[in-house]
């Protein structure tokens, strides 16, 4: 009975919070997956050794800081460079030969993290010689979490596995020709960044900003309730151009959502999807 109870407590608390910074910030997480935005704050508390969620509020609404570095654990989605390789080798077969049609394509890589997909997705297009002609828009809900992936900076046993899946993935060269070492990390090549745009948006309360081509959102959705996920998969077909390709990430679908008619499966194990209608 005292277990229900704190958990009863700890949800009125993790809701007081998500008002409270929707309320202070206008940053949205209300429509966030109930257990896993529990987990991720449970986390979070235990990591910063805060006593309470109701504690985590209190600094959150006093300190901008504690606001983004709480954003940026909600935000940290798990995810490798090349994962899922048969989605690129796929995006390389399928897809590219698409784009080389259009003079100059437009890419939305939505929820960008860290950028493990932003970085795939470059050194294909440079890989096949596309890459300069393609603007490619990299987004996510605050500066702190866009600047991880401007950085491009990955841990050397991370980037060893990255190698892995490169090769999988169909990689044309090797995979230290698009990275530099140092101190132990692996710095992402400069030119991969040439024909990419950080920028701010949150997919949970802001607008369409463009028309796209190709829309990466992999691995976003999976933490969003069944009316959020609706809300973006409306954003995304209204951003999206006609015969235009969105890539999902691999527990995620385009069945059941509120367009599933208008595409068509361009790999039915890819998660790549044609806009048809």
């Amino acid at each position: 009975m005292a277990t229900q109870q704190s958990l009863s407590v700890e949800d009125i608390e993790i809701d007081l919070l998500l008002e409270g910074i929707f309320r202070q910030y206008g940053f949205d997480f209300r429509k966030y997956a109930r257990s896993a935005l529990r987990r991720r704050v449970r986390n979070f508390i235990r990591d910063e050794q805060i006593g309470s969620v109701s504690l985590l509020q209190d600094r959150i609404l006093h300190d901008r800081q504690w606001l983004d570095r709480f954003v940026c654990s909600l935000s940290a989605n798990v995810s490798a460079m090349f994962r899922d390789a048969h989605f690129y080798v796929t995006f390389r077969r399928g897809v590219v030969p698409l784009l080389r049609t259009y003079p100059f394509s437009r890419i939305w890589v939505a929820g960008v993290s860290a950028g493990e997909d932003l970085y795939s997705l470059a050194i294909v297009l440079e890989e096949e010689g596309i890459h300069d002609r393609c603007r490619i828009y990299a987004t996510d809900i605050n500066d702190a979490i866009l600047k991880r992936a401007k950085d491009g900076i990955y841990p050397l046993d991370l980037i060893k596995s990255y190698t892995n899946n490169y090769v999988r993935a169909g990689g044309k060269r090797l995979f230290s020709d698009h990275y530099t070492a140092a101190y132990e990390r692996g710095i992402m090549n400069s030119s991969l960044r040439d024909h990419i745009v950080f920028a701010q948006h949150n997919l949970a309360s802001d607008a369409s900003f463009n028309e796209f081509h190709v829309i990466f959102c992999r691995n976003v959705m999976i933490y969003f309730n069944s009316e959020l996920q609706a809300h973006v998969f409306n954003l995304l077909h209204e951003s999206l151009v006609t015969f235009g390709i969105i890539g999902l990430g691999a527990r995620e679908t385009m069945k059941f959502s509120p367009h599933e008619h208008a595409y068509e499966e361009i790999d039915k194990n890819a998660r790549l999807y044609r806009r048809i209608a």
